[in-house]
Protein backbone atom coordinates (compact mmCIF):
# COMPACT_ATOMS: atom_id res chain seq x y z
CA UNK A 1 0.00 0.00 0.00
CA UNK A 2 2.61 2.39 0.67
CA UNK A 3 3.98 2.92 -3.02
CA UNK A 4 0.64 3.47 -4.25
CA UNK A 5 0.19 7.01 -1.73
CA UNK A 6 3.72 9.01 -3.52
CA UNK A 7 1.39 8.15 -6.98
CA UNK A 8 -1.56 9.39 -5.63
CA UNK A 9 0.43 11.94 -4.20
CA UNK A 10 1.29 13.07 -7.58
CA UNK A 11 -1.61 12.95 -9.46
CA UNK A 12 -3.59 14.89 -7.31
CA UNK A 13 -1.49 17.58 -8.05
CA UNK A 14 -1.50 17.56 -11.70
CA UNK A 15 -4.29 20.12 -13.39
CA UNK A 16 -6.39 18.44 -16.19
CA UNK A 17 -6.49 20.74 -19.12
CA UNK A 18 -9.28 19.90 -21.93
CA UNK A 19 -7.88 19.25 -25.30
CA UNK A 20 -8.87 21.26 -28.36
CA UNK A 21 -10.07 19.87 -30.26
CA UNK A 22 -10.58 21.24 -34.01
CA UNK A 23 -11.85 18.92 -37.26
CA UNK A 24 -12.17 19.82 -41.02
CA UNK A 25 -13.13 17.12 -43.48
CA UNK A 26 -9.45 16.53 -43.81
CA UNK A 27 -7.80 17.15 -40.78
CA UNK A 28 -8.48 16.41 -37.02
CA UNK A 29 -6.22 18.54 -34.54
CA UNK A 30 -5.97 18.09 -30.57
CA UNK A 31 -4.09 20.61 -28.47
CA UNK A 32 -3.45 19.51 -24.73
CA UNK A 33 -1.64 22.14 -22.67
CA UNK A 34 0.45 20.11 -19.91
CA UNK A 35 1.66 21.71 -16.83
CA UNK A 36 5.12 22.53 -15.77
CA UNK A 37 5.08 19.84 -12.94
CA UNK A 38 3.83 17.65 -15.55
CA UNK A 39 6.52 17.34 -17.87
CA UNK A 40 9.38 17.72 -15.05
CA UNK A 41 7.94 14.61 -14.24
CA UNK A 42 7.90 12.99 -17.17
CA UNK A 43 10.95 14.05 -17.95
CA UNK A 44 12.48 13.59 -14.36
CA UNK A 45 11.29 10.01 -13.94
CA UNK A 46 13.96 9.16 -17.34
CA UNK A 47 16.60 10.88 -15.09
CA UNK A 48 16.96 14.28 -16.38
CA UNK A 49 19.50 16.41 -15.04
CA UNK A 50 17.94 19.41 -12.49
CA UNK A 51 19.62 21.74 -14.88
CA UNK A 52 17.61 20.85 -17.60
CA UNK A 53 14.28 20.59 -15.95
CA UNK A 54 14.37 24.15 -14.34
CA UNK A 55 14.81 25.19 -17.73
CA UNK A 56 11.89 23.21 -19.25
CA UNK A 57 9.51 23.90 -15.47
CA UNK A 58 9.65 28.19 -17.36
CA UNK A 59 8.10 26.48 -20.97
CA UNK A 60 4.49 26.52 -21.97
CA UNK A 61 4.08 22.41 -23.63
CA UNK A 62 0.99 21.90 -25.86
CA UNK A 63 0.72 18.29 -27.08
CA UNK A 64 -0.53 17.97 -30.27
CA UNK A 65 -1.68 14.88 -31.96
CA UNK A 66 -2.85 15.24 -35.97
CA UNK A 67 -5.01 12.87 -37.84
CA UNK A 68 -5.29 12.52 -41.57
CA UNK A 69 -9.07 12.41 -42.06
CA UNK A 70 -8.53 13.20 -45.78
CA UNK A 71 -7.60 10.73 -49.05
CA UNK A 72 -4.92 12.63 -50.05
CA UNK A 73 -1.59 13.38 -48.34
CA UNK A 74 -1.01 15.66 -46.08
CA UNK A 75 1.90 18.29 -44.82
CA UNK A 76 2.94 19.20 -41.40
CA UNK A 77 5.48 21.67 -41.95
CA UNK A 78 5.93 23.84 -38.45
CA UNK A 79 7.29 27.03 -39.86
CA UNK A 80 4.04 27.48 -41.72
CA UNK A 81 2.46 27.99 -38.44
CA UNK A 82 2.57 30.90 -36.35
CA UNK A 83 1.61 31.93 -32.77
CA UNK A 84 0.76 34.61 -30.53
CA UNK A 85 -0.60 35.84 -27.60
CA UNK A 86 -2.06 39.13 -26.27
CA UNK A 87 -1.62 40.85 -29.74
CA UNK A 88 2.11 39.68 -30.28
CA UNK A 89 3.86 37.12 -31.92
CA UNK A 90 5.06 34.25 -30.01
CA UNK A 91 7.89 32.64 -30.65
CA UNK A 92 8.60 28.61 -31.04
CA UNK A 93 11.85 27.11 -30.88
CA UNK A 94 13.10 25.11 -33.88
CA UNK A 95 14.45 21.78 -32.04
CA UNK A 96 17.77 23.07 -33.69
CA UNK A 97 17.66 25.57 -30.66
CA UNK A 98 17.09 22.65 -28.26
CA UNK A 99 19.49 20.22 -29.07
CA UNK A 100 22.25 23.36 -29.80
CA UNK A 101 21.06 24.60 -25.63
CA UNK A 102 21.70 20.73 -24.17
CA UNK A 103 25.00 20.47 -26.44
CA UNK A 104 26.47 23.86 -24.74
CA UNK A 105 25.23 22.61 -21.52
CA UNK A 106 26.90 19.46 -21.75
CA UNK A 107 23.95 17.63 -21.71
CA UNK A 108 23.98 13.17 -21.78
CA UNK A 109 23.53 12.41 -25.51
CA UNK A 110 20.79 9.95 -24.21
CA UNK A 111 18.66 13.00 -22.59
CA UNK A 112 18.96 14.39 -25.64
CA UNK A 113 17.53 11.67 -27.65
CA UNK A 114 14.96 11.20 -25.12
CA UNK A 115 13.88 14.63 -25.96
CA UNK A 116 13.86 15.08 -29.24
CA UNK A 117 11.27 12.08 -29.41
CA UNK A 118 8.69 13.69 -27.16
CA UNK A 119 8.85 16.84 -29.62
CA UNK A 120 6.30 17.10 -32.79
CA UNK A 121 8.45 16.87 -36.25
CA UNK A 122 9.29 20.09 -38.10
CA UNK A 123 8.09 18.76 -41.45
CA UNK A 124 6.09 15.35 -42.02
CA UNK A 125 3.63 13.98 -44.41
CA UNK A 126 0.24 12.11 -43.43
CA UNK A 127 -0.80 9.48 -45.06
CA UNK A 128 -4.98 9.51 -45.39
CA UNK A 129 -5.37 8.07 -42.05
CA UNK A 130 -2.23 8.55 -40.51
CA UNK A 131 -2.29 9.75 -37.39
CA UNK A 132 1.05 11.53 -35.49
CA UNK A 133 1.67 14.18 -32.82
CA UNK A 134 4.26 15.51 -30.11
CA UNK A 135 5.27 18.34 -28.39
CA UNK A 136 5.56 22.26 -29.36
CA UNK A 137 7.13 24.18 -26.81
CA UNK A 138 6.66 27.95 -25.91
CA UNK A 139 6.82 30.58 -24.36
CA UNK A 140 4.73 30.58 -21.07
CA UNK A 141 1.59 33.04 -20.98
CA UNK A 142 -1.00 33.21 -19.22
CA UNK A 143 -3.00 35.20 -22.28
CA UNK A 144 -5.05 33.08 -24.94
CA UNK A 145 -2.43 31.66 -27.44
CA UNK A 146 -3.83 32.37 -31.28
CA UNK A 147 -2.82 29.57 -33.56
CA UNK A 148 -2.73 30.13 -37.60
CA UNK A 149 -1.35 26.85 -39.51
CA UNK A 150 -1.32 26.24 -42.86
CA UNK A 151 -0.80 22.65 -44.43
CA UNK A 152 -0.01 21.47 -48.09
CA UNK A 153 -1.40 18.90 -49.84
CA UNK A 154 -1.34 16.13 -51.86
CA UNK A 155 2.15 14.17 -53.18
CA UNK A 156 4.00 17.02 -54.06
CA UNK A 157 2.04 20.07 -52.19
CA UNK A 158 0.50 20.96 -55.18
CA UNK A 159 -3.33 20.62 -53.49
CA UNK A 160 -5.24 22.73 -51.77
CA UNK A 161 -3.67 24.63 -48.44
CA UNK A 162 -5.52 23.92 -45.46
CA UNK A 163 -5.88 26.82 -42.80
CA UNK A 164 -6.25 26.03 -39.40
CA UNK A 165 -7.06 28.96 -37.02
CA UNK A 166 -7.61 28.96 -33.27
CA UNK A 167 -7.48 31.97 -30.46
CA UNK A 168 -8.61 28.92 -27.55
CA UNK A 169 -5.05 27.65 -26.60
CA UNK A 170 -3.79 28.38 -23.17
CA UNK A 171 -0.76 26.84 -21.48
CA UNK A 172 -1.53 25.34 -18.36
CA UNK A 173 -0.54 26.38 -15.02
CA UNK A 174 -0.15 24.15 -11.92
CA UNK A 175 -2.53 23.82 -9.24
CA UNK A 176 -1.14 26.48 -6.46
Amino acid sequence: MLPIIPLLAVISNLQVATPVIIKTTELELEFTARSANQMASFYEARGFPKTMLSILKQQCFITVGITNTSNKKIWLELSNWTFSSAGKPLKREHRDYWKNRWQNMNIPLSKQSTFRWTLIPETLDYLPGEREGGNIILPFTKDAITLEATFATGENKQGKTITINTDKIFCAQDAP
